[in-house]
């Protein structure tokens, strides 16, 4: 249980560790490599760890050099087989693009996780490796993990995915194409949720030397036959954990600064200063460092169907706005490591704010939020953003304070010292 003191904030700056996104991703493709890369700022997280073991796991040399430093050494394409169940927690990234690189093997994997791992859906992209030719099942026979996928089918191809639910599934098929032998012509379903998760991964794989085409915003081509090349890299900070900082300038009214930041970054989190400035912040944007200070807040009607991860530190900055907050289009937050919607819902109504839900909304009426236990349904989401408001008013407790440990683990150091 974690106890939160108010305290008087001042204008201030602080460093966030790297991008959970971009780590997960850098480590995929430095083991698909054939050679060294070196990995600078790697996020030290349960869920980058999960990564990091089953790429041993599947033949990656990986050493941790210092903090966050690291040296890769790929397998050149084809994963070693592995005669255990790789279990990945509750990481949803983690499963999703390591089932793509199970696909290129001869042989077969078991990838399992922890309970909620085991009801997140897995469908759609196993329907599309299947019609691949590869082997992809819920062992279940549910759609979610353990998924068993055996690979030995790597001709590529065309191929329809439908990425309502999830985005990774997407780059799951992108970064695996390119290693197929005429790599993958992907149609989408329909439009992709978190899309800037998908700019985010041709991004690094373009850093790794691997073409991907995008001809529009349901259309992509990776030709096959190429090769991932190591390199030294750079993990940037982590926009999805910044902007608990910045929403905590928006409740404080004081200038709340997160260093590193590239304001031109592919990030899709980026977007949750823009959706504080029009609630009323102002922002100051530097060469190496972006903040945010509140100032009147009040309600507006937010999309965050791409920026899934920013919505519960958003909802807790609306309660404090005056009138009503509507965000919408956001039902894939149900299939997080919790249903985020809900448990929004449930732990602001207990702060004695009037929130309404729906299949794919929130609609909050900000007001006079008090102290509350928080039961954060071990997700470390829920127990960041609702630190925030005990800040300013007496009373915040958290429940399971160390699922922060998922993605950000020294977020309690930060937090505390501000």
């Amino acid at each position: 249980m974690k106890q939160i003191t108010p305290k008087n904030i001042r204008d201030q700056a602080v460093v966030v560790p790297g991008s959970k996104s971009i780590s997960h991703r850098m480590m995929l493709c430095a083991s698909l490599s054939d050679g060294t890369s070196h990995i600078n700022n790697l996020l030290q997280s349960d869920d980058i760890n999960h990564t990091i073991n089953a790429l041993r796991l599947m033949g990656a040399d990986i050493d941790q050099l210092t903090a966050t430093h690291y040296r890769v050494a790929g397998f050149g394409g084809t994963p070693h087989p592995c005669n255990k169940a790789i279990y990945l927690g509750n990481s949803g990234t983690s499963m999703r693009l390591l089932a793509g690189i199970a696909a290129l093997g001869d042989t077969g994997y078991t990838l399992t996780g922890d309970s909620r791992m085991c009801e997140r859906p897995m469908t759609e992209l196993l329907d599309a490796l299947t019609f691949l030719g590869i082997q992809a099942r819920s062992e279940n026979e549910q759609g979610t993990p353990p998924v068993y996928i055996h690979g030995g089918n790597r001709e590529g191809g065309v191929v329809n995915i439908d990425c309502s639910n999830s985005s990774q599934y997407l780059s799951s098929l992108l970064m695996t194409g390119a290693l197929m032998k005429t790599g993958l012509d992907i149609f989408l379903d329909g439009l992709p949720v978190s899309a800037p998760y998908i700019d985010l991964t041709i991004d690094i794989m373009k850093k790794f030397a691997i073409n991907v085409h995008q001809i529009d915003c349901m259309h992509f081509q990776v030709p096959g036959q190429q090769s991932y090349l190591p390199g030294d890299f750079f993990v940037e900070p982590d926009l999805s954990n910044a902007g608990y900082f910045w929403a905590i300038g928006a409740i404080t009214n004081r200038m709340i600064s997160v260093k590193n930041i590239n304001a031109n970054s592919l990030q899709g989190d980026l977007k949750q200063i823009r959706i504080l400035e029009q609630m009323g912040c102002t922002l100051k944007i530097e060469d190496n460092q972006i903040g945010v200070c509140g100032s009147q807040l009040h309600g507006i009607d937010v999309d965050m169907s791409d920026t899934p991860d920013a919505v519960p530190a958003i909802a807790v900055v609306a309660s404090f706005a005056h009138g009503k907050t509507r965000i919408t289009n956001i039902k894939h937050l149900r299939e997080k490591e919790c249903d985020r919607i809900d448990a929004m819902c449930s732990q602001l109504m207990k702060m004695g704010i009037s929130v309404k839900q729906g299949d794919d909304f929130l609609h909050i009426t900000g007001g006079k939020p008090s102290g509350a236990r928080i039961e954060t349904f071990n997700d470390h989401r829920i127990a960041m953003a609702f630190s925030i408001p005990g800040l300013i008013i007496p009373g915040m407790e958290i429940e399971n304070e160390t699922c922060v440990e998922k993605s950000f683990p020294n977020y309690w150091d930060i937090f505390d010292g501000l």
